[in-house]
């Protein structure tokens, strides 16, 4: 997949820090961070960009990966205050007291195009899947941001759970009525001592109108029957999609 990204290069003191995050918002896509359940709701385009996102950052052990969420248009479900998302490797060293710092040096940018290899992403999440000793993200939240942090197969894995919610979400049932569907959740490591496990749930939902979503299959657009001929001594009844929408009353 190719990504359009917009890179920056922030300066802290005598260190200089690479970060990227999409040139196109995510605008139907929402983030709560886990306490200890969080909830990342999106649509295809945005569970499909953050897979792509999820793969460029495990491949990518000297780049912050940013994600503003907390612009987009209010999901009407949910819980929590919405967050950001960064996305980092533990080598790295980003501490998140050093985010409102970066952050406000986010200004003068640079385009950047970058391709994602899925078939490496592919065999790293199936490595990290084979592992029996898995190092999953270590997450924190700061400045109404989720800082999740790991290395490259974790991410890899987590790019593979959000393409399989943009591409197995749109068939759920009654995602067409604008319901969410439940897909999956990122693999969160557990603090030590037992309690309630930390979660963020991946779901899938399509934005309003909903009348504009269709499910794979569905056709576009659908056909208008031809009208009835008065001079026909009898019209043939118009077939009626039971799975069709209601079309509203003509206007007088």
């Amino acid at each position: 997949m190719r990504l359009r990204l917009t890179e920056f290069r922030p300066r802290t003191g005598p260190h200089t820090h690479r970060v990227v995050r999409p040139r196109t918002a995510l605008r139907h896509t929402s983030l709560t961070a886990p306490d200890p359940i969080g909830l990342l709701l999106g649509d295809h385009d945005g569970l499909n960009t953050l897979a792509a996102l999820f793969s460029f950052a495990s491949r990518s052990p000297h780049t912050i990966v940013h994600v503003p969420l907390r612009d987009g248009v209010p999901p009407d479900e949910g819980w929590g205050e919405r967050v950001d998302l960064v996305l980092a490797h533990h080598t790295l060293g980003l501490r998140p007291s050093q985010w409102p710092g970066l952050r406000r040096g986010l200004r003068q940018g640079t385009p950047l195009t970058a391709r994602t290899d899925e078939a490496r992403t592919e065999r790293d999440a199936q490595a990290w899947q084979d592992r029996r000793d898995r190092d999953d993200l270590r997450h924190t939240t700061h400045a109404r941001t989720l800082f999740l942090f790991g290395g490259r197969e974790v991410f890899a894995a987590s790019a593979a759970e959000c393409a399989y919610a943009a591409g197995f979400g749109p068939r759920q049932k009654r995602v067409a009525q604008g319901h969410s569907a439940m897909m999956t959740g990122l693999p969160l490591a557990q603090p030590p001592g037992g309690g309630h496990p930390y979660e963020v749930l991946v779901c899938f939902k399509p934005y309003p109108p909903y009348a504009q979503f269709r499910r794979p299959g569905e056709p576009a657009s659908r056909p208008r029957p031809p009208a009835a001929s008065s001079s026909s001594p009898r019209a043939r009844p118009r077939r009626v999609r039971t799975d069709a929408p209601t079309p509203p009353a003509p206007r007088r």
